[in-house]
């Protein structure tokens, strides 16, 4: 008996030792490119020791792998190489893009390519060497394949291979491999992974091979379905509107406040609200924003709900009041369909419409969507001057500074004043975009004396212990980190914005005239940045660890509940500045400004999907394109499907997490079939452009009651 088990186990190593010997191009083709895999979840959420993208891409990369045995011998490393160069490139591309944008690439950029030449700088400053150690391994497979060829390697393979068996048996190991994953996945996966609203979560629970060839699905579906999914979207649109149409509006106290007057956004870059009324070293960041806020409506719980187009996406959102494309971007893949805007619906209203920008009109795909969105005008880069007098101080970061963008337009804006009974823009700033380290104020700031220079370093007290003696302690704690950069970044942008505010208010025009101004999207700062910041203490130079009474918990839930953004209008016109001046603490989306708008200023877009928020109240749902939403009772993440409870009342706490009671699991449930409809629906209108198509189809109830607040 034992000498029969010993015969069996020499049988298998034999056969072990010739399949490696004869199958090495296959081996180190699935090895390298499994170490890839492995490497580009520890380079983007730092996540190796899960098993299933562990397993899912070991069994792709056996199925690639099996067909490369129906290529002789002598050519399979053509194969196998190719392969591996497509994989190497592959996690070359989304390791760096996940550096810059917190997400993984897509297929569907490639119409974006374009816009590297913007923002060249922003992803240059955020290089680094190791999202290239991916080319290793082909070097090491090219030297493998030209020593078996020097060698005898392919004429012995050659003479032996069964190609058929070969793929059979290997397939067969790779099936099963697959099984395993397809065994295990819930229905919220299979949703998940053909939705692709959140691209980390796939490629979490699938492993980048699987996400990247989702991907390209996904990114050629717009296009199918513009020609086979039609008549199914017309008649879930048709049949939502026609339940929405039904809803009764009641009217406020703010219904109408602003009727006729001109309207001006601010787009402020990169702005979170965090920023507001925060000081160091008793500097004000946002002194501007801060005055603004007291002087105005303001919302202090008002969130973004961009996607991978981030300002352009915060764009389209405000205007439109749908949701972000789910493939792509709207400005860039769907920038002819035919939207109900808010520049449309101020034209038929009789006003001039127009947009201004420190950057190329190319951007974004801007001169294409703004037209299509209903701007009259366009005053982009090409319009401003960057030289002479100015000339040390006009360029900062990507484009022409925020300093010298207000005082240029200045003229221009008297200018539309003069010749336009009622006006509506939008002026969008630059300066604040990433990288931070890039601001001109950190590099010559001695120029920026006039903007109240924020110094970054801690000065403190210490007294030593064995003589009593006290002695005083610099410290450069936030230097050569992200949140500093951003910090001196947004102090800059802030006080640019303040010089053209002083130029409003003493200007002879505006009295007529409403600024709503707006954060676009979180800073994208790392987490790590944030829970040093919020963990260092000023007064000794310590910095908390997790177990002392006072450390923050910066977790996840943490930082996307910070990622809201300010939100404030204001008005020089004192008599309505006073009927509109109060902070609302109410969750508010992007979504939910045209409509909140609209309902002050008496226009309607009847395909909103956001709510007039003194209408909707403390009801409101925000949805986040990853199908994450958040309400004044709870932030629930999709990606996870666990939610944290809110405190509206300390909105201005990190985070914002209360220890409330558990939420009644219905409440979570109905939100999530609440934020499903809407993200199907708007994406369905986005691809298929059904409100042009298919608008005249629904008829409009006559529901409008009057009330107050």
């Amino acid at each position: 008996m034992k000498k029969k088990l010993v015969n069996i186990f020499k049988s298998i190593r034999k056969k072990i030792s010739k399949y490696l010997s004869t199958n090495r191009l296959f081996i180190t083709f699935v090895i390298f490119s499994l170490i890839d895999t492995i490497l580009i979840r520890n380079f983007t959420f730092k996540n190796i020791t899960d098993y299933k993208p562990f397993i899912c891409d070991l069994a792709l990369l056996i199925i690639i792998g099996s067909f490369g045995y129906f290529v002789k011998p002598k050519k399979q490393f053509n194969y196998y190489f190719i392969w591996l160069l497509i994989i190497t490139v592959m996690c070359i591309v989304n390791s760096i893009y996940y550096v810059f944008y917190t997400s993984f690439a897509s297929f569907s950029l490639i119409a974006e390519l374009g816009l590297v030449g913007e923002v060249g700088d922003s992803l240059i400053e955020k290089f680094r060497f190791i999202d290239f150690i991916y080319i290793i391994f082909p070097i090491i497979y090219y030297m493998i394949h030209s020593h078996l060829k020097n060698g005898s390697y392919y004429h012995f393979v050659s003479k032996i291979e069964k190609s058929k068996k070969m793929f059979t048996s290997t397939i067969l190991v790779g099936v099963i491999c697959l099984a395993f994953t397809l065994v295990n996945i819930t229905g919220t996966d299979v949703s998940r992974l053909v939705k692709q609203w959140d691209r980390e979560l796939v490629v979490r629970r699938f492993g980048i091979i699987l996400y990247q060839g989702n991907d390209l699905v996904q990114s050629l579906i717009p296009k199918i379905n513009s020609l086979f999914g039609y008549d199914e979207a017309a008649k879930e649109f048709k049949d939502f509107y026609s339940k929405e149409f039904e809803q009764v509006h009641e009217n406020n106290k703010y219904t109408g406040v602003l009727d006729g007057m001109n309207v001006i956004f601010i787009h402020m870059e990169s702005l979170q609200q965090w920023l507001v009324g925060t000081k160091i070293n008793d500097v004000e960041i946002t002194p501007t924003l801060n005055k603004l806020t007291k002087e105005g409506m303001y919302f202090s719980n008002f969130y973004p709900q961009v996607s991978i187009g981030t300002s352009s996406d915060t764009e389209f959102t405000l205007n439109t009041s749908l949701m972000p494309a789910s493939s792509g971007t709207a400005f860039m893949s769907y920038y002819d369909r035919d939207y109900v805007s808010i520049p449309k619906l101020l034209k038929e209203k009789g006003y001039y419409t127009f947009s201004a920008h420190g950057n190329g009109a190319t951007m974004w795909n801007r001169y294409r969507m703004h037209p299509s969105l209903g701007y009259d005008e366009m005053i982009f880069k090409d319009q401003f001057d960057i030289g002479g007098e100015y000339n040390d101080k006009t360029w900062v970061g990507l484009g022409i500074s925020d300093e010298e963008f207000f005082r240029q337009l200045q003229p221009k804006l008297e200018k539309i004043e003069q010749e336009h009974t009622n006006y509506m823009g939008t002026l969008i700033q630059l300066s604040n975009h990433s990288p931070y380290a890039n601001l001109e104020a950190k590099k010559h700031p001695e120029r920026y004396d006039d903007f109240g220079r924020l110094v970054l370093t801690n000065t403190y007290t210490v007294t030593d212990p064995e003589t009593g003696l006290e002695s005083t302690v610099t410290d450069d704690y936030l230097e050569g980190r992200e949140i500093g950069d951003y910090l001196r970044s947004a102090h800059y942008a802030d006080v640019a914005l303040g010089t053209f505010f002083e130029y409003v208010e003493n200007s002879p025009y505006y009295e007529n005239t409403v600024f709503v101004l707006y954060g676009d999207h979180d800073a994208r700062i790392n987490k790590d940045d944030y829970l040093y910041y919020y963990n260092y203490n000023t007064e000794t130079g310590e910095v908390y660890e997790e177990g002392n009474p006072n450390y923050v918990n910066y977790d996840s839930f943490a930082n996307e509940i910070n990622k809201k953004t300010p939100l404030v209008i204001w008005t020089k016109n004192a008599k309505v500045a006073k009927k509109i001046k109060r902070e609302n603490t109410n969750i508010i989306g992007m979504y939910d400004v045209a409509p909140t708008l609209g309902n002050m200023m008496n226009f309607n877009n009847k395909y909103a999907l956001g709510h007039d928020i003194y209408d909707i109240k403390d009801e409101n749902v925000v949805i986040f394109p990853n199908g994450s939403f958040i309400t004044n009772k709870v932030y629930f993440n999709n990606a996870s499907g666990k939610y944290v409870t809110i405190n509206i009342d300390q909105s201005n706490k990190v985070g914002n997490i209360s220890s409330s009671p558990v939420i009644d699991e219905d409440y979570i449930s109905n939100l999530k079939k609440y934020a499903e409809e809407r993200l199907v629906i708007s994406n369905d209108i986005i691809v298929h452009d059904l409100i042009k198509k298919e608008g005249e189809n629904i008829v409009v109830p006559n529901s409008t009651t009057e009330s107050e607040e």
